[in-house]
């Protein structure tokens, strides 16, 4: 009953910083450039059975139509309009998405596109997804209404070149998008309305887009005049969940700190440090990861969204340079991403990507700008083989086994606390969440034989990374559990995949 109570609490009270008790599970998933059909249909046969608290969509409204180079995946960062229409789907196939979704416990959260609208670079026209005229160059917008009055160029009539000047990253272009004057009464309310109109239709949370270029009291404005989310599937009173993209690795004049009463951010040093370390580059090893989190220099757990790679930095864009982990480098992947669902600090977000033809060159990916895949400029079906695995070009880690059992690690495991740390002073560690779940990895150029702590009940586990437990059976590592809570474990530094998991209810 008291865990009962926190819970309404916080779904009351907090809900900027936690999602509704509605979404059953503790992680989310980014299905990015998936069409509204698709998502549907995953959260009824996968993603609600599985375990996952929620999807982060990609933007839904009105964008730019890109013919050179042909139909970047960016093109859904240059907004037209607040029209629910985008290579995704139109907008009854986006509210029968949330509606679905939300009836099998999982979340829907948009990627809201609101510091800016389309690049002064785009000629008038009606080459948007829905159709819709606009003029860039005269600052003319008829399908919110925008016009010159509503932008930044009063403030800041160029590019943003010095990062450690608050004012012009805050009102200037990034990148050559048109900066949304968003402290203006009348753009606040056109911003509210939108993510008004997708709230009422069941929409549970935003990720907001270059957070870091708007102004933290502007945004705060705008999330004041939010509706409560739709009583359908939420209770009453309940707000939305707020993560910002806020890109702070130090060293400029905007913090992440800045942005806490808003709501989370997303820590972006996160994925650049634990990719270093389980790379080993820069003489970074596991073995200190024993104080991760905070002790690393990172934002509070309670404001933290965290991941390991994102649509971004996957492609070498945003922060943390080359030791990003991504699924090209799929055996230390599943590693960092094991690591993080294990792990308590912060609320964690899973990618499923599609895979591109890349072009490296001096280290750079000459084809970082490829969109979904496609048929003439139509985002194709995510299509399910028999093993479980998507076709059609879609890679969907969040189906991989290692990553999908680690998401219900999390769920099994919960609130527990940390315990039972052991590592070898080099790349082979180990730890537990109180007497829920343990885990152990081998990232050493040796093989790991050793007794550990996990502090679970006595027993036979099912290791959840090499196999599943079925029918009481399992198809993987067999884990034994002594009386004392003591069990061995060994892993081969040559093994698929290095590290072992076992949790409450992978016993057999």
């Amino acid at each position: 009953m008291k865990f009962f109570l926190l819970l309404s609490f916080i779904g009351f009270c907090w809900a900027q910083y936690y999602p509704q008790t509605h979404c059953r599970g503790t992680s989310i998933v980014h299905l990015f450039e998936w069409r509204w059909v698709d998502i549907a249909k995953e959260c009824e046969r996968y993603l609600g059975p599985k375990g996952f608290g929620g999807v982060q969509v990609s933007p839904p409204n009105e964008n730019i139509v890109v013919n050179d180079p042909p139909r970047p995946w960016w093109e859904r960062y240059q907004p037209i309009s607040y029209k629910i229409c985008t290579r995704s789907g139109n907008e009854d196939e986006f509210r029968d998405m949330v509606k679905r979704c939300n009836n099998v416990g999982v979340c829907i959260y948009v990627d809201a596109v609101i510091n800016h609208m389309c690049g002064t670079g785009n000629r008038a026209g009606t080459s948007s997804t829905c159709g819709t005229y606009y003029n860039a160059n005269d600052r003319d917008f008829p399908g919110v209404p925008y016009s010159g009055w509503d932008f930044n160029d009063g403030k800041c009539n160029g590019e943003i070149y010095n990062y450690n000047d608050a004012n012009e990253v805050r009102n200037c272009r990034l990148s050559g998008l048109l900066d949304l004057a968003l402290e203006k009464d009348y753009v606040r309310g056109k911003v509210a309305d939108y993510m008004n109109h997708l709230i009422d239709m069941g929409v549970a949370g935003f990720r907001l887009d270059a957070a870091k270029h708007m102004w933290p009291g502007d945004i705060k404005v705008i999330l004041d005049k939010l509706h409560n989310l739709n009583t359908q599937w939420f209770p009453e009173g309940s707000r939305p969940f707020i993560f910002q993209e806020v890109i702070d690795l130090g060293g400029e004049a905007i913090t992440s700190s800045e942005y806490f009463g808003n709501g989370r951010v997303t820590e972006f040093k996160y994925g650049a440090k634990l990719g270093t370390v389980i790379r080993k580059w820069s003489g970074e090893k596991m073995a200190y990861l024993q104080n991760w989190g905070e002790g690393w220099g990172f934002v509070p757990t309670d404001r933290a969204l965290v991941f390991v790679d994102n649509h971004d930095n996957q492609r070498g864009h945003g922060a943390g340079g080359a030791s990003i982990l991504t699924f090209w480098d799929a055996r230390m992947y599943k590693m960092a991403v094991g690591f993080m669902l294990a792990h308590p600090y912060g609320f964690t977000r899973v990618m499923s990507s599609y895979r591109w033809e890349r072009n490296i060159q001096n280290g750079q990916d000459l084809n970082d700008w490829i969109g979904p895949p496609n048929d003439n400029g139509v985002t194709k079906e995510v299509t399910i083989n028999p093993d479980t695995t998507c076709g059609n070009g879609w890679v969907c880690e969040h189906r991989w086994r290692q990553i999908r059992n680690m998401v219900a690690f999390r769920n099994v495991v919960g609130d527990q606390p940390f315990s039972n740390w052991w590592d070898n002073g080099s790349n082979q560690v180990a730890f537990g969440r109180g007497n829920k779940g343990f885990i152990v990895f081998n990232n050493d150029d040796w093989a790991l034989l050793t007794t550990l702590q996990t502090g679970l009940p006595a027993g036979t586990y099912c290791d959840v990374i090499s196999g599943d437990k079925i029918d009481g059976n399992c198809t993987g590592i067999k884990v034994y559990v002594e009386n004392d809570g003591t069990a061995q474990f060994s892993i081969s530094n040559c093994a698929e995949d290095p590290f072992i998991a076992i949790h409450v209810e992978s016993k057999l």
